[in-house]
């Protein structure tokens, strides 16, 4: 949220929550959901924050909390056996939007309009073997007060799906974004008034950097070729610094125009998240770093 309060989540039904600046931690895991992996974390204030699980079916939920922590609210439940959700975001504190794999040839979307009340829509129809990764809740991507951007993945994917209109109508894009196999693809997107950058690759071979990113200068119509170090799965614009920074399992790298990059750090890491005045980023076995800009 700032520079001192910041939330993470993780496998297990665990929840983090630091109000500090990271010095310490509030470590804690929702009551009956300790089988739950929590892959979206989305902060609204110091003591709000909605929490998405992914998995198949009921394995997929949606938790929210307005005291810090100390209690949540189940919200929804995944009624589908056959989907799974992938990520979570808001355009405000009583608009949001869930992302999901693909269910009956379409993506699973839902919508809430009050921050409570989770409702599906059509979703845009999807290709054969295309899907949707949870890997850093950052394949959705949101700006403003209706738009929303999202990744897909496999030997059908490699497409940027847009909406202006709240997720109601979608447009798709081709990307030059590898998706040779089922586990490759975009894992994640971000944007910067008209520029985007979507990152990705092969998560089974996350050294190999061709083909694992793309850059957008019209809003996400059209996609170019930009490889970053390897197989990434978060992307983020720093806004203070005006730079773009991703992180995966092999490195992070930082780049100026989404073109050019430069890897700056060899920690493994999921995801990443950026305020105006901090920068943390997740990754396996409980990792959290702080971002530290010279």
């Amino acid at each position: 949220m700032n520079a001192a309060v910041a939330w993470a989540s993780g496998a297990k039904g665990t929840f983090l929550r630091t109000a500090d600046s990271g010095a310490t931690w509030k470590t804690a895991t929702i009551p009956g959901a300790a089988d739950l992996d929590f892959r979206g974390v989305w902060a609204i204030d110091a003591k709000t924050a909605f929490l998405l699980s992914s998995g198949p079916g009921e394995k997929s939920r949606i938790y929210k909390t307005a005291d810090a922590g100390a209690n949540w609210q189940a919200l929804r439940v995944n009624p589908d056996p056959k989907g799974f959700w992938d990520a979570i975001a808001m355009w405000d504190p009583m608009h949001g939007i869930v992302v999901g794999d693909p269910v009956k040839g379409r993506f699973t979307i839902y919508l809430t309009s009050d921050g409570v009340n989770w409702q599906p829509q059509k979703g845009p129809p999807a290709n054969a073997e295309e899907g949707v990764f949870a890997a850093s809740n950052s394949s959705l991507f949101v700006r403003g007060l209706h738009e929303a951007w999202f990744g897909t993945g496999g030997p059908g994917g490699a497409r940027v799906l847009h909406t202006e209109d709240g997720g109601k109508t979608w447009n798709a894009a081709k990307t030059p974004v590898r998706n040779d196999s089922a586990s490759a693809g975009i894992f994640s997107v971000a944007f910067s008034e008209m520029h985007g950058v979507a990152v990705g690759g092969d998560y089974m071979k996350a050294a190999e950097a061709g083909r694992s990113g793309a850059i957008s200068g019209d809003g996400g119509k059209t996609w170019s070729s930009a490889p970053v170090g390897g197989y990434r799965s978060a992307v983020a614009f720093l806004t203070p610094k005006k730079m773009w920074i991703a992180t995966g399992l092999s490195g992070s790298d930082v780049s100026m125009d989404g073109k050019t990059w430069k890897t700056f750090d060899s920690g493994a890491y999921n995801a990443l998240s950026f305020t105006m005045d901090a920068g943390w980023a997740v990754g396996p076995n409980g990792a959290i770093a702080k971002l530290k800009i010279e």
